[in-house]
């Protein structure tokens, strides 16, 4: 099988069911593979072991929030390539900025459209990272 067709692996760190049923509705008809993790803790580790093309990662989470998760991943060289989709119900520009500048590549506000996010991660994952940032600030 050709590097091309090669599904994209998303690790979901997130611990809201409904949210995560949702995501899992949209990433399988989408075509990617996915793992879930309902709680911060682990998340790094499983990271850093798996190296996914990206994380759908929830600021508030039981244990390690998503900003410390998404600190350690990037001061990690070995996982430089891991894009990161953090996704916050308090969709405050302060929120959006404060996870921008720990290095994630993306922000999304809930309850977010399912197109909205289909958009993000595709433009994450074919490497459009420049105009997600630059949107995600914009909208700050």
């Amino acid at each position: 099988m050709e590097d091309k067709a090669r599904k994209a692996e998303i690790l979901v760190v997130e611990d809201e069911d409904n949210i995560a049923i949702a995501l899992n509705y949209l990433l399988t008809r989408e075509g990617y593979n996915q793992t879930r993790l309902a709680t911060g803790a682990g998340a790094i580790e499983l990271i850093r072991e798996r190296k996914p093309d990206l994380v759908l990662l929830d600021v508030m989470l039981p244990e390690v929030s998503g900003y410390e998760i998404c600190q350690s991943v990037r001061a990690d060289p070995d996982c430089s390539d891991v894009r990161i989709l953090m996704m916050t119900a308090r969709g405050s520009a302060m929120e959006r900025r404060k996870g921008l500048a720990m290095g994630a590549d993306g922000f999304i506000s809930k309850p977010f459209e399912l197109k909205e996010l289909r958009e993000q991660v595709r433009k994450i994952l074919a490497g459009e990272l420049d105009q997600v940032r630059q949107a995600g600030i914009a909208d700050a």
